[in-house]
C-alpha cells in the first residue's frame, strides 16, 4: 500500500469513529432522560410494598423504569405529609400522593373497602413523572391534543367537569399535566392515540380505571343513600307535621262535640229522641276509632323517619371513618416510611 493511500485509510478511518463518537453522542442526548433513569435506579432496592405495587400496576418496561427512578415510597405516617408539604393543596379532599423534586409519594390506605385507592393514586403521580420527562416540544403539543379530548368529553361527563373544576386556577401547562394523569387514570374511554400514549407505561390501563370505577362507588353510594335518605325524612317530616296539625285539630273538634254531647244528655235532649241519640253516640264513636287510627299511623311514620335517621347516622358514621382513613392528617407518627 503506497503511502498516500495508508493516509486516505487513516483519515476514513478517524472520520468513521468520528462519525461513531457524534452518532454515541446524539443518542446519549435522545436518550439521556432514559439513561438517567436507569442510573437513578442502580442501587436503589424497592420494598416489598413498592415491588407489589409495581406488579400491581401491571407496567411496561419504560413504566417500570420511571418509577423505580423517582424511589417511591409509601408511608401511613405523618412523615408523608412532610414529604408532600410543598405540593399545591388547593385540590378538594385529601391528599393520597404528590410528584414533588423527581420522587413519588404515596400514603399508605389499608381499608379493604376503598382497595385500589393506593394503586390508582400511584399511576396518577408516576404520569406526572411521564409527563416531566417529554420534552418542551413534546409537551406543548401534546397539552393542546388534552385539552382537545377534554373539551369534547366534558360536556357528555359532568364528573370529569367537577374533578378538573378544582384546576382551573392553574397555567395551561399545569392544568395539562393534571388532565394528563387524570385521563390517564380515571376515564374509560379515550381516543385510540391516547391510549397508544398510556401504553407507553401501563400494559393495561383498563385495570386502572375500573380500580377507581370501584372504589370511587363506595364514596357515590354512600352520597346516593344518603341523599336518598334525607329526601324521604323531607318528605316524610312535611306529612307528618301537616296530618299532626291536622289531628291536633279534629281531637279539640271532637273534645268539644263529645263534651256538647255530655251536656246534652245531662240535659235529657235525647229523652224523647232515642234515634238521634243512636246516631249521635254512633258518629262519636266513629270518630274516635278515626282519631285513635290516624295516630297509629302517626306514630308508626315517627317510628319510620327515626329508623331513617338511624340509617342515615350508620352512613355518616361509614363516610367518617373512611375519611379518617384517607386523611394523612390524622396519621400515627410512629411508623415509618415502607420504601
Amino acid at each position: 500500500m503506497s503511502k498516500g493511500a495508508g493516509a486516505t485509510v487513516r483519515r476514513w478511518v478517524g472520520f468513521a469513529a468520528f462519525l461513531v463518537v457524534v452518532a454515541l453522542a446524539v443518542t446519549a442526548m435522545m436518550h439521556r432522560q432514559e439513561l438517567k433513569d436507569r442510573f437513578a435506579t442502580i442501587g436503589y432496592e424497592a420494598s416489598p410494598r413498592i415491588a407489589e405495587l409495581a406488579t400491581d400496576l401491571d407496567l411496561t418496561s419504560a413504566g417500570h423504569r420511571i418509577f423505580l427512578a423517582t424511589h417511591p415510597t409509601v408511608d401511613g405516617s405523618q412523615h408523608f405529609n412532610d414529604q408532600c408539604a410543598d405540593v399545591d393543596h388547593s385540590e378538594e379532599g385529601h391528599v393520597l400522593g404528590c410528584y414533588t423534586k423527581d420522587r413519588i409519594h404515596l400514603f399508605d390506605v389499608r381499608d379493604e373497602r376503598v382497595s385500589g385507592i393506593v394503586e390508582v393514586t400511584a399511576a396518577h403521580e408516576l404520569l406526572h413523572a411521564a409527563f416531566a420527562r417529554l420534552g418542551e416540544g413534546d409537551r406543548a403539543l401534546l397539552s393542546a391534543r388534552l385539552r382537545d379530548v377534554y373539551d369534547e368529553l366534558a360536556p357528555n361527563n359532568p364528573q370529569l367537569a367537577e374533578r378538573m373544576e378544582v384546576y382551573e386556577h392553574l397555567s395551561d401547562a399545569a392544568f395539562a399535566n393534571e388532565l394528563h394523569s387524570v385521563l390517564g387514570t380515571e376515564v374509560q374511554e379515550l381516543p385510540d392515540w391516547l391510549e397508544q400514549h398510556y401504553a407507553q407505561w401501563f400494559d393495561d390501563r383498563g385495570a386502572l380505571v375500573d380500580a377507581f370505577d370501584r372504589y370511587h362507588t363506595v364514596f357515590d353510594d354512600l352520597q346516593d343513600q344518603a341523599e336518598a335518605l334525607e329526601a324521604e325524612m323531607t318528605s316524610l317530616r312535611k306529612d307528618v307535621e301537616r296530618r299532626k296539625a291536622e289531628y291536633d285539630e279534629d281531637v279539640a273538634q271532637f273534645n268539644a262535640d263529645a263534651s256538647a254531647f255530655t251536656k246534652r244528655l245531662d240535659a235529657a235532649e235525647f229523652a224523647d229522641d232515642p234515634d238521634g241519640l243512636a246516631a249521635t253516640s254512633a258518629d262519636l264513636e266513629a270518630r274516635r276509632d278515626a282519631l285513635e287510627a290516624s295516630l297509629t299511623d302517626l306514630h308508626e311514620d315517627i317510628d319510620h323517619y327515626n329508623e331513617l335517621r338511624d340509617h342515615l347516622q350508620s352512613l355518616s358514621e361509614v363516610s367518617a371513618e373512611l375519611d379518617e382513613q384517607l386523611d394523612s392528617e390524622l396519621a400515627p407518627i410512629t411508623t415509618r416510611p415502607d420504601g
